[in-house]
């Protein structure tokens, strides 16, 4: 069945994930109307996927389809209840609220919150509007959550933040992979198959403290070929022997698995280890970094011994992984190795410091430039990559230009025509933004930057930020809410005006994959009901509050400006355009990966390989230590909590938690728990458990499993409501990258009565 745009699903297909890596397209002989058919999802050949898609890939199409589906505009009444009403009645209460907030308490009053899932035309329009129309400092966004910390480290480090710099695939040579913080095999399934090469030469290594699905790829605890430390082994060439004391380790590589919040801790002895058994590429080192002679003094106090005292990870494992990861480097005649961080250490108080330990071991194994090693951040969101580099962060401008150089606001004022005196400097970052809605004045802003306006565009704050009950009483208190959304979201069931929008299978634009590669997104289906892009909102309501800055609607018009924009920055992309990228993907091309200077430039798949992106070309080392979680355990709340994701479900769960599939093998929240740690605190399996910190409670069933520490207690953060866990997560932040500290805060854990009992 073949049809034509007019039919409402066009000729081939739309991207159905991030990377680029799924079609959708009807299912075929069903139904009379294209609106109207099934759809079905199908994998596509694509370098980072080849062909595989997991559970949120294959049942995608199911949102676009959603019962519930927001098609009409919705105003707040006196009632206090949501109704229908016409895009010209609500955008005149939005332009209303806007003008009023705006003459009463400044431009800065009116603030905007972003998402990683928009495209990258949606991204830049988002800012540019806040910064042309609104005049507000007060931009950010939920990559917030994402991605700060490895930002704020990649930029310190190498003076420029692309989370791959080098293409996925390049892992399948490595000899070690050093994986801190990421589940890929949960969070992005069709990527393990990038590991099975390091796998088979028994090198991958996963820290974390939970023996998740992506530290059982290491085989550990499981099979182990030979005795350990035996010569025969079965383990590569070349690789270190596990040594006595070691403990065992797995056939395809190690698990470690620290004290949560400690490893800043595994990456301090681990470098201890490479310096003081020589194992440091001194002459990489010497030519291509900054900064070691402070690193070096600063990791001598942190020997394997002391270090197992805080990480609880045993000396000899740490020394084996250090050998392991040195003998795998080029330097050392190894394959190649990579060093790769995740939310679960980024997301922390000491996120920044983490990462640029991370790095700093990198680079004294001379991992990061060379083709095959290097150092990279897992991206967490659709578009976590291009959408933090063109305009939503609130210290950056398109191309991820710093907003407070001169020279950056001149470019990017000559692009958008107007005085770079007019752009606002820096604002708030995202958890201090949220903190900053409608709480006391004792604990609030100067008068000044009080937002009492905020418009959401894809993002679910009232589930997805931190100390979330805090969250969505401060967006009560503002005087108007905004929220542009596809289905009713928690934070949209708050709103005064809620917009609805187009969705990722129904517009056009291009997202920018975890490895740099910029790819196109195509219209496939027709929008519901008066569904509208955020590029035409964002221009009628540019109009509305007469503005004479153009905003164009044409997804491909407003890429050509950013390109422009975007030009002579760190993540240039005046090269590309929707024309050149068809054209690259019609011939069968490799991709287009950023920097793209020039439409002749061939791209830039593998960064930093003559130079690093700072002054003098080099990588900048920086001397950190460990601190420790802001909310650590003490007697009133004796356990460690950690959040992450399950295989079903995305984010706040707002469109996975929607598709009955999913939703029937995930349907509610969880904590779980080691079962000694069960039979101490008399939970048992299946029991209601209730969670205590410092922020409020909550309850959710309870799952012993042996696959986490007996200190440590685990939930998912995909639901609302009693078993929303970031109702009690802490809203502490990275001193750097602003980063909140969401993957641990100390917490008292007991059964729940029974409502009888509670009635007794």
């Amino acid at each position: 069945m073949r049809l034509s745009p007019a039919d409402g699903v066009q000729p081939g297909a739309a991207p159905a994930s991030p990377d680029g890596a799924a079609q959708v397209r009807p299912r075929p002989d069903r139904g009379d109307r294209a609106s109207s058919l099934p759809l079905t999802v199908a994998p596509r050949d694509f370098p980072t996927n080849r062909g595989g898609l997991c559970q949120k890939g294959w049942t995608s199409a199911t949102v676009l389809r959603a019962t519930d589906r927001i098609t009409t505009p919705l105003l707040r009444g006196a009632d206090g209840e949501l109704r229908s009403a016409s895009w010209d009645e609500a955008l005149d209460v939005v332009v209303g609220g806007i003008e009023r907030v705006q003459a009463e308490h400044g431009r800065d009053a009116v603030a905007i919150f972003g998402g990683g899932g928009l495209t990258n035309e949606k991204a830049y329009a988002l800012g540019k509007f806040a910064r042309t129309v609104l005049r507000t400092a007060n931009i950010d966004y939920n990559g917030r959550f994402c991605m700060a910390s490895a930002a704020a480290g990649a930029n310190r480090a190498f003076g420029a933040d692309r989370g791959l710099p080098f293409p996925l695939a390049d892992l399948g040579g490595a000899d070690a992979v050093l994986l801190l913080g990421s589940n890929l095999a949960e969070t992005m399934p069709p990527s393990v198959q990038h590991l099975a090469g390091v796998r088979s030469r028994g090198g991958l290594v996963v820290v974390d403290p939970r023996r998740s699905a992506t530290a059982a790829l290491t085989g550990e605890p499981g099979d182990v070929v030979g005795p350990v430390g035996a010569p025969d082994d079965g383990r590569s060439p070349g690789l270190p022997v596990p040594p006595p004391g070691a403990g065992p380790v797995g056939d395809q590589g190690v698990h470690l698995q620290p004290v949560p919040g400690t490893d800043l801790v595994v990456l301090l002895a681990l470098l201890h280890v490479v310096v003081t058994e020589g194992l440091v590429d001194e002459e990489y080192v010497a030519a291509r970094t900054a900064g070691f002679d402070d690193v070096r003094r600063s990791v001598t106090a942190w020997w394997p011994e002391r270090a197992e005292t805080v990480c609880g990870v045993p000396a000899e494992r740490l020394r084996y992984v250090a050998r392991l990861l040195a003998a795998a480097s080029p330097a050392h005649g190894g394959a190649g190795a990579y060093v790769l961080t995740g939310r679960g250490v980024e997301q922390s108080s000491q996120g920044t410091a983490t990462v640029t330990a991370a790095i700093n071991l990198a680079l004294a194994l001379g991992l990061p430039g060379r083709v095959g090693s290097g150092y990279g951040a897992i991206t967490g969101q659709g578009n976590g990559q291009g959408g933090r580099e063109h305009g939503q962060k609130a210290d950056q401008l398109p191309g991820y230009r710093k907003i407070d150089d001169p020279a950056a606001r001149a470019h990017v004022a000559a692009v958008w025509g107007v005085d770079p005196a007019t752009i606002p400097g820096p604002g708030m970052p995202a958890v201090k933004l949220l903190q900053s809605l409608g709480t006391p004045a004792q604990d609030r802003e100067p008068a000044e930057v009080r937002p009492r306006a905020l418009l959401v565009h894809g993002s679910n704050v009232v589930v997805s930020a931190p100390d979330a009950d805090r969250v969505a009483a401060n967006l009560r208190a503002l005087d108007l809410l905004v929220v542009c959304d596809l289905v009713p979201s928690e934070t949209a069931l708050l709103a005064d005006v809620v917009l609805p929008v187009t969705q990722w299978a129904e517009e056009e634009g291009t997202m920018t994959s975890l490895e740099g590669r910029v790819i196109r997104r195509r219209r496939a289906v027709d929008a519901p009901g008066e569904a509208r892009s955020e590029l035409w909102i964002l221009a009628e309501l540019a109009r509305r509050l007469g503005s004479d800055v153009s905003f164009p609607t044409d997804p491909a018009v407003v890429f050509d400006e950013l390109a422009r924009a975007s030009a002579g920055g760190v993540a240039d992309y005046s090269g590309l355009s929707h024309a050149r990228l068809d054209a690259d993907e019609r011939d069968g091309g490799p991709g287009l990966y950023w920097p793209v200077p020039a439409a002749e430039h061939p791209g830039t798949p593998r960064t930093f390989l003559d130079r690093f992106a700072t002054p003098d070309g080099r990588a900048r080392m920086v001397a950190v230590d460990h601190v420790g979680p802001s909310d650590d355990v003490r007697p009133d709340a004796p356990l460690y909590l950690v959040t992450g994701r399950v295989l079903q479900h995305y984010q706040s769960g707002a469109q996975t938690r929607r598709v009955p599939e999913l939703d029937r093998l995930v349907p509610e929240p969880f904590v779980e728990l080691h079962p000694l740690l069960g039979v101490r605190l008399g939970v048992g399996d299946g029991d209601r458990a209730r969670l205590t910190t410092r922020r409020g409670e909550i309850e959710a069933v309870a799952r012993w499993t042996d696959r986490i520490r007996p200190d440590t207690v685990f939930m998912p953060f995909h639901w609302s409501g009693e078993g929303s866990v970031n109702r009690v997560t802490t809203d502490a932040t990275d001193p750097i990258s602003g980063m909140p500290e969401f993957k641990v805060c100390a917490v008292d854990l007991r059964r729940a009565p029974d409502p009888q009992e509670v009635g007794a």
